[in-house]
């Protein structure tokens, strides 16, 4: 398997541990201990924990990123594209994700924090444009 669809698969399996950590546990926890009842939870969770608000959040920025690599690496693999920039590209792609979403829950969002998350977006966003990029260069040049 090559290293872009590593760091798909990786990209997926971060998506689901933040889906079961952050959202999961917490609201499980409360369902078991009947605390909550399981119908109690709103799709925006204004009343619950701040922490489990940004959890929330930043496993729907991984759900809406989350295609556009997909839709990359089949790219690469259909082309038959490889080589060290394409790995390095998509293992930045992968760091960046897990530090965004790694600041956005353990942080209170200052704008310090905000100025880190939003670093670690755009590492991730050079990433899919630079991926991109190889792509289009590649594949034009060998019409």
């Amino acid at each position: 398997m090559t290293i872009p669809a590593w760091m798909l698969l990786g990209f997926a399996s971060w998506t689901l541990l933040l889906l079961m950590v952050t959202v999961g546990i917490y609201r499980w926890s409360l369902i078991l201990t009947g605390r909550r009842e399981v119908s109690s939870f709103r799709a925006d969770p204004i009343e619950e924990a701040d922490w489990h608000k940004r959890g929330t959040r930043a496993h729907a920025n991984c759900i809406e990123n989350l295609p556009v690599f997909g839709a990359i690496v089949i790219a690469l693999h259909v082309g038959h594209i490889t080589g060290f920039w394409v790995d390095a590209f998509s293992v930045a792609i992968l760091v960046g994700r897990i530090l965004q979403s790694t600041v956005h829950i353990c942080f209170v969002q200052t704008n310090t924090a905000v100025s880190f998350r939003f670093s670690f977006l755009c590492v991730q966003l050079v990433g899919f444009v630079g991926l991109i990029w190889i792509i289009v260069t590649r594949l034009s040049g060998s019409s």
